[in-house]
């Protein structure tokens, strides 16, 4: 009895260390798997289809003008538009009350007959809506949601439910005569009714060389930082990470960088692009080091390419960039391309 006692346990042991072995061996396989698995792909924008403009974040006090210019934007391109119950609500720093808020987004989510959803603005508050949004509808009839900054949260929700999205300007970034955002504009246009977008970047010293193919997450970086622990956060694993910012410190972004780092952000990463990182705040005492070297100081340990001076974020040249698509990064000291893959 005592013989089979330990016969039973060495086969046990056995069979456990095998399986974990198995695990162990099998995981980079189902990783790149789950990092190449295509997303949902919502049907690009044809003539006399609907956009609803919604204010899932800050208020809109006093821009009535600018969204009145952003309807006129989509009917000059044959397109119906549709806005928001709530949209100039007003409940403090907030565009309406959060059920509001939630309200007008999730009436765009369930009809069917709008296909995308353009936030006016950004700001803040749309991480206090995420948890209350229901997709079922949204998976059954899937459609683009539009936006940058605080609109980050939306983009992430989307990629973890498996859904591409688009980075590119809000109704709120049209101003009287649009000189400056004619790139911001067209390549606006391009992505929502479906042309491939191909960017050409002039060189930066501070590039990183190199090749990547990934499919690209991201955003603003306080909106990828505030996600960290949470079921909104993204996975980089295999991908290519773009992220912006705009008004905070140096030292600021350096600890959200290495939060990132500490999460494990760049373990896997298979690029960095970064965008504008806009009005840099500054502190009583200089952190010493620029903005570039803070994000090369933050990557140093990992092999892979680092595209600088990328035109995304809060300055008036902001390219529109499809999240959760595959993109080909190729980045060198005097010029960087960005080619999306259409699917």
């Amino acid at each position: 009895m005592f013989l089979k006692r330990i016969i039973f346990c060495a086969i046990f042991i056995a069979l456990a260390n095998q399986s974990n072995l198995l695990a162990q061996s099998s995981s980079p396989i189902i990783l790149d798997t789950l990092t190449k698995k295509k997303l949902i792909q919502p049907p690009y924008l044809k003539t006399g289809d609907t956009v609803a403009i919604v204010a899932p974040s800050g208020i809109l006090l006093n821009r009535e003008k600018e969204v009145n210019q952003a309807v006129e934007l989509l009917k000059s391109w044959n397109l119906n538009v549709v806005i928001g119950e709530h949209l100039f609500n007003q409940n403090g720093h907030f565009a309406g009350t959060d059920k509001e808020r939630t309200a007008d987004f999730q009436k765009a989510l369930d009809n069917q007959n709008i296909k995308a959803i353009w936030a006016a603005r950004g700001g803040y508050g749309t991480v206090r809506i995420l948890d209350s949004l229901n997709y079922t509808k949204f998976k059954e009839h899937p459609k683009w949601v539009i936006g940058y900054s605080d609109i980050t949260a939306l983009h992430n929700q989307l990629n973890n439910l498996g859904s591409e999205s688009i980075h590119a300007l809000m109704a709120t970034s049209l101003t009287d005569d649009l000189e400056g955002l004619e790139q911001t504009i067209s390549t606006f246009k391009d992505a929502i009714f479906g042309k491939q977008l191909a960017y050409t970047i002039d060189g930066s010293e501070y590039n990183k060389s190199g090749y990547a193919s990934g499919q690209l997450v991201g955003g603003n970086l306080t909106l990828l930082h505030t996600m960290l622990g949470s079921k909104t956060s993204i996975n980089t694993n295999g991908k290519i990470l773009f992220f912006e910012e705009i008004g905070e410190y140096a030292y600021h972004i350096d600890r959200m960088l290495q939060s990132l780092k500490r999460a494990g952000y760049f373990e896997n990463c298979k690029g960095i692009i970064v965008g504008d990182i806009s009005k840099v705040r500054k502190n009583t005492t200089e952190f010493g080091r620029t903005i570039e070297e803070i994000i090369l100081d933050a990557v140093a340990e990992y092999d892979f390419p680092v595209l600088f001076n990328f035109p995304a974020g809060h300055e008036d040249d902001n390219r529109a960039l499809i999240l959760g698509r595959r993109v080909e990064l190729s980045v060198g000291k005097d010029v960087s391309e960005v080619r999306f893959i259409n699917q």
